[in-house]
């Protein structure tokens, strides 16, 4: 039995993006391809209010957080860290054979203005990673106030992770100052896994330039050349941009600013039930991601246990990640999710913790 997806991704698709998906297949070197790329690229730079080059790669956004440090890392990195994924990107960084340190806060933290401000002053750093929204433990870093510490630092360039944040809410690229935005599509995109989206500014392109050792999947220089032909350097996920397509129509359908405070309403909604149900939050009030609720189970709840009860009704359930497995658990609100979907899982998620000691 297929289950309702209620993890953190990849979340429920809807039926109209599984539609557009079987569209009939064209060559990515027809002109109707260049037509199709033309049309995402141009809303995406819409969506994510830039004039940066945006660029679509076949592969997890994880493949670009390792193309970004191949093509962005000069002399040295600094991996801002505070959940599973940044912990993650800092080994990506190192096996990549770049110089890199790992500034460090304790999961359930964010990273704040003033720990990314120490550590660029310290000058040893011409670049940066920082995940705008750790899916690991739902705590969203305040971007736009690191965005502003950025700013006194013009030799660094900046490497943002937006991928279970983007769309959710306002994340103005140029605005903020980002040199390389990089996302996937399986999460608040609301489409299936298998593409990713990234942006490089002037900044980013003229680094990569200088940068050997860049491969060739990911070489930002390849994809600024194939980008004026609106292609890519390699065979893409045909199938995927045209759900990406629909994706976009579908947004701006809604309106961006309605989709915004439908995620708010929807993370309001479960914050909620997780405090009238005696739950914890593992991050603080003001650092809570908009598009996932990591509770902590304060109650001592047998979290396989629900998990194994909400798989036999048909739900897909996450009873935490990682070393906060078990201790935790992560309710998504995001995507083409309405209020609706949220009260008919949590009713069944009620109905088995009633069978359940604590």
């Amino acid at each position: 039995m297929a289950k309702k997806l209620f993890i953190p991704g990849p979340v429920e698709v809807h039926p109209d993006i599984l539609q557009a998906m079987a569209t009939p297949m064209i060559g990515h070197r027809m002109p109707e391809y260049a037509d199709l790329h033309g049309r995402v690229t141009a809303g995406l730079k819409r969506l994510l209010a830039t004039e940066s080059r945006v660029f679509l790669a076949t592969s997890s956004a994880f493949g670009v957080m390792e193309g970004a440090v191949r093509n962005l890392v000069g002399s040295r990195c600094v991996n801002f860290c505070n959940g599973a994924f940044s912990d993650k990107w800092h080994d990506v960084t190192k096996r990549c054979g770049k110089e890199a340190d790992a500034v460090k806060v304790e999961w359930g933290e964010p990273i704040t203005a003033e720990v990314v401000d120490r550590a660029l002053a310290t000058g040893k750093y011409d670049s940066m990673t920082l995940i705008h929204n750790e899916t690991s433990t739902g705590v969203m870093s305040p971007l736009p106030e690191i965005a502003a510490v950025l700013r006194k630092y013009p030799e660094v360039v900046s490497i943002i992770d937006t991928v279970s944040s983007m769309s959710a809410l306002s994340i103005p690229v140029d605005e903020l100052g980002i040199d390389c935005c990089i996302f996937g599509v399986q999460k608040a995109f609301a489409l299936p896994p298998g593409l990713a989206v990234f942006t490089a500014s002037e900044k980013a392109l003229s680094r990569a330039r200088t940068v050997e050792g860049r491969g060739y999947y990911f070489d930002f220089v390849e994809f600024e050349t194939n980008d004026a032909k609106n292609n890519t350097p390699s065979t893409p996920c045909i199938s995927l941009i045209y759900a990406l397509d629909r994706q976009l129509g579908r947004m701006f359908g809604e309106g961006v600013e309605q989709r915004w405070a439908r995620h708010r309403e929807m993370a309001s909604f479960v914050r909620g039930w997780v405090a009238e149900r005696g739950y914890g939050f593992f991050a603080a009030e003001p650092y809570r991601s908009v598009t996932l609720t990591c509770a902590v189970n304060s109650r001592g709840t047998d979290l396989a246990a629900l998990k194994k009860m909400l798989a036999e009704r048909g739900y897909a359930f996450d009873d935490g990640y990682g070393k906060i497995k078990g201790k935790t658990f992560r309710i998504p609100h995001m995507g083409d999710m309405r209020r609706q979907d949220l009260e008919e899982f949590l009713a069944v998620v009620d109905d088995c913790l009633g069978g359940l000691p604590g």
